[in-house]
Parts: structure tokens; sequence; C-alpha cells
């Protein structure tokens, strides 16, 4: 482990020696609106394929879905994950809770439960304790096999949960923060109706809505959590690894796009803090250019940008 990924992880475990990993069991009510949150767009991103031949899908729609894919992704890439997790930069009250508000409408859970979640994956990376290794099942095929849909996507219908009090004191004492939290149904209704109001609005049809409802909500939200998930699966399996990291997060560079820069997790996991995860020369980060924005704009201050020395230090 690096020394600043031991940082990282005295930091968030300093304040709270003594508490618990996980908290009781999730009851089986959010259990079940869970699966239902991740199968559904699931399964309308299956369904998209048959219906974006011939009809179903227009300019209108095609614009709103990826305006919402950006909006909701840089919430969870620059939100959930830069700023909440790992404090990589600070921000201004509005700009914060307006992170913390699009990264919910990435249907991924509340601000506080993701940040857990990832913290104790760095806590414990790719060892026992991590939520969701691949490497979790053994290193033979089969055990791969499973490791990787445990990784991707069947540790979300799991019914462990991460202790917030351990891993997130930090936003539990903020009570916009928290506030916003509980209000996760509110922001994945607003997620889900914007676009078909919009699509609506500007058609002036029922059709109009409902395509975008269809392209723009349940089909973006579906692309949105695979690329997420891929991070945690692909990218802790195959690819690169020019940095001495923590656990084994490898570089996928055919992700660097949709991911928004997140695929660059080898870096990440080497240096967690680090604003920016393409560090290498051709690495695209549009993450790390919107936080870059942020900053000129003053809204984001303090950032941890990388340095040539620094990143000399963390090569493998």
């Amino acid at each position: 482990m690096t020394a600043a990924a031991m940082t990282t992880a005295a930091e968030t475990m300093r304040a709270d020696r003594g508490q618990p990993v996980l908290d009781p069991p999730r009851p089986k009510t959010e259990q079940l609106l869970v699966g239902m949150f991740t199968t559904i767009p699931m399964l309308a991103l299956v369904a998209a394929v048959p219906l974006a031949w011939g009809w179903g899908l227009g300019w209108l729609d095609i614009g709103l879905t990826v305006g919402f894919y950006f909006l909701t992704g840089f919430g969870v890439t620059v939100g959930y994950h830069r700023h909440f997790t790992h404090r990589a930069f600070k921000a201004n009250r509005a700009l914060r809770n307006g992170l913390a508000i699009a990264g919910s409408m990435a249907l991924q859970g509340d601000v506080i439960t993701w940040t857990a979640d990832h913290r104790r994956h760095h806590a414990y990376a790719d060892k026992e304790g991590d939520p969701h290794s691949p490497w979790r099942f053994g290193t033979s095929v089969g055990a791969l096999a499973r490791g990787f849909l445990h990784a991707h996507v069947g540790w979300l219908f799991g019914r462990e949960s991460t202790n917030a009090q351990r891993f997130t004191p930090d936003l539990l004492a903020d009570r916009d923060i928290v506030r916003i939290g509980k209000l996760f149904p509110l922001w994945t209704v607003l997620s889900l109706l914007a676009p078909a109001l919009i699509g609506g609005l500007a058609t002036m049809s029922l059709w109009g809505a409902l395509t975008a409802f269809f392209w723009a909500g349940l089909v973006r939200a579906g692309v949105l959590h695979h690329v997420t998930w891929s991070i945690n699966s692909i990218c802790h399996m195959i690819g690169s690894k020019p940095f001495a990291a923590q656990g084994k997060a490898t570089n996928v560079w055919p992700l660097a796009i949709l991911s928004m820069g997140e695929s660059w997790h080898n870096l990440h996991h080497a240096d967690p803090t680090c604003a920016r995860h393409g560090v290498q020369q051709g690495q695209l980060d549009m993450t790390a250019r919107v936080i870059w924005t942020l900053e000129k704009l003053g809204w984001a201050y303090s950032v941890r940008w990388p340095s040539q020395a620094r990143i000399a230090r963390l090569r493998a």
C-alpha cells in the first residue's frame, strides 16, 4: 500500500476506531427496491436494441439521453467519488449540494451509502471485507467467473450494509448532505420524469414523453449502471498496471470516455485522493477537466492535483 493510500485509510478510520464494519443486514423490502432499480433499467437496455430499429428514437431522445447521462455521470464521478469519498477537492455549499443531488439522480443509491461502500472498498481492496472484489472466491476460472458477476452486480443483491458511522462520520455531520440523502426517492423520480417532461413539452405529445422516458430515463440509467459496475469488475481483473497500487486495480482504456476517466483505475488505487486519474500521455479524463473548470470558476478549491515527482514515486 502506498503512503497516500495509507493516509486515506487512516483518515477514514481515525475518528471511528472501534465501530463495526457492518450495520445490521438491510431489510428485505430495501433489497427488493434495490433489485427493482437495478433490473428494470437493465431490461430497458436489452429492449432498447430492437426498439432502436426504425421507430421510437429521434434526435431529441439522443440529445436528452446524452445530456442526462453526463449530468448524472459527473454527479457520480466528480461528486460521489472524487469529492465525497476521497476529498480530492473542496467545494462551496451550492456545488457540494448540487453534486450530491446529481449523483443521486444516477440511481446508484444515496450519497452516504455510496460513499460508505466505496471507502470500505478502499480500506480492504481485493481482500476480505471488500464489498465487491472479483477475487472474492479464488483464482480458478470458475471462481473468477463467479467473482466477476459478484463484483459487477451480484453484491448489490446481498444484505450486507456498510456501517456509515464508521466510514462516513464527516457526511453524517453535514445536515445538508443528510437531508439530500433522505430525499433519494425524490431524486429518483426526478431523474426518470424530468426527461419525459422535457420530451413531452418539446414535442407536445405523449409519445415524445414516453420515448424520452424510455431512452433518457431507463436506458440512460441502465448504461451508466453497467459502466460504473465495470470499474468494480473489469478494472480489477484485466488491463495495465503502470503504478504500484493497493489491490489489483488496472487501467482499461476502452472505458475511458463512457466512464468519464474513471477507468484509469490503477493510478486511482495508487493515489486515491488525486483529483486526476488519467495522468499519462493520451489518457482522457473528462472528470478531471470538469474539476479544473469548477476550480477556475471558484466553486472548487484545495484541489489535489498530481505533480510529476509524485507520479514518478508511484510508478511500479
